[in-house]
């Protein structure tokens, strides 16, 4: 087994960098000149590729968030939601609204066709209810997800403690797929449209992160498990990707939602453990490789401004793939540059200035969101 180096999490990184790829392969599909011309070619053998890589990042998200919290109430004896909640805001609301402030001068300017509707939703983070998902917008309701559970798990986690918080985890692991079942079930007939706006409510797509958390509150006690560490260890776990990929192919019949989900959140969940621990082997190494690193730690600049560039309903130059993807990564190298970084550095600043012992520095201010930085050793619209 290997141990965690330095401050970040081994691997954690080179999965979200493959997350993004599968966000912006599903998000090219259709653009002008992509070789994958047709949107729904590659569903025929994949399904919503950028969808699932979304879904990646929500196990991560619960499962890091949950550590953290665990860890910080291990070493202080409690939670402190102020901190957490100003962690979040200065992680994720800087670049978030630099995103939509571009987007509201561009609607001024008659570039892009958004509502003030439109622009409401986005800025309180409720975009997961909107009606409508307008192209340049849409892709924030998996953001406002995010931040409804930054919201509610700490909250939760604090008022229930942690053995009744997983009972709540494990329950919405199966009641999330039940509900995203019987809303497939009921309003297929009232176009996609309706669908995508009601099965991205905040029930319906918890089970994703809850099982994160659970992994996070479970891992332990599964840690002194023999057959646990077999499991994680053993190369047929490999045959828990063609599983997910199936499962995600043909996920949009209710029965598979109903009984498939469950399966592919644990597969999920790992595959995060696997790899987080055995960094010598192939996968191991590839994502650590530097190269995959970086491109995880931009990922969270580069969901948010990919949708600008990765357009199919756009016949512009400048939405046409080589250079759409070019224009993308530029847009998100200058948001980490000039955005995240002196944020992540005033972060850093305020642990010092709040006298917390280093260790707990270290649990209460590197922590990570859906695309997050670093994190102590310790412990995407998708159609």
């Amino acid at each position: 087994m290997s141990n965690s180096t330095g401050r970040r999490i081994p691997s954690l990184d080179g999965i979200r960098a493959i997350s993004i790829l599968m966000v912006l392969y599903g998000h090219l599909s259709g653009t002008r000149h992509f070789p994958v011309s047709n949107p729904g070619g590659y569903g025929r053998w994949f399904g919503d590729v950028a969808h699932l890589g979304v879904l990646v990042f929500f196990v991560i998200s619960g499962f890091l968030i949950t550590s953290l919290l665990m860890s910080e109430h291990e070493m202080t004896g409690t939670i402190s939601l102020k901190r957490f909640y100003l962690r979040r805001a200065l992680r994720i609301f800087p670049a978030f609204y630099v995103y939509v402030l571009v987007l509201v001068i561009a609607a001024l300017l008659g570039v892009v066709h958004l509502t003030s509707q439109d622009f409401a939703f986005a800025l309180t983070f409720g975009f997961n209810y909107s009606p409508s998902h307008p192209w340049q917008l849409g892709h924030l309701w998996s953001l406002s997800i995010e931040e409804q559970f930054y919201l509610l798990w700490p909250l939760m986690l604090v008022a229930l403690r942690e053995r009744r918080a997983l009972i709540v985890a494990i329950v919405a692991i199966f009641t999330s797929a039940l509900l995203r079942a019987a809303i497939r079930a009921w309003v297929l007939h009232a176009g996609p449209q309706v669908l995508i706006s009601k099965m991205t409510i905040f029930p319906a797509m918890f089970d994703y992160l809850a099982t994160g958390c659970a992994l996070a509150m479970l891992r332990p006690w599964l840690l002194t498990q023999t057959w646990y560490l077999r499991l994680t260890a053993s190369r047929w776990l490999l045959l828990t990707v063609p599983v997910v990929v199936l499962l995600n192919r043909v996920g949009g019949d209710p029965v598979v939602i109903l009984l498939g989900s469950p399966v592919t959140n644990v597969c999920l969940a790992l595959l995060v453990e696997s790899s987080t621990r055995h960094t010598g082997a192939l996968a191991g190494r590839f994502l650590n490789w530097r190269p995959v690193v970086f491109l995880g730690t931009l990922s969270y600049s580069l969901y948010l401004w990919q949708e600008v560039f990765l357009d199919r309903g756009s016949d512009t130059w400048v939405n046409a793939f080589p250079q759409s993807l070019v224009f993308a990564f530029l847009a998100a190298l200058a948001s980490y540059f000039l955005i995240e970084r002196p944020f992540v550095r005033l972060r850093r600043r305020l642990r010092r200035d709040a006298g917390l012992p280093p260790r707990v520095q270290g649990i209460a201010g590197e922590d990570w969101t859906v695309f997050e930085e670093a994190v102590p050793t310790e412990i995407p619209r998708h159609r």
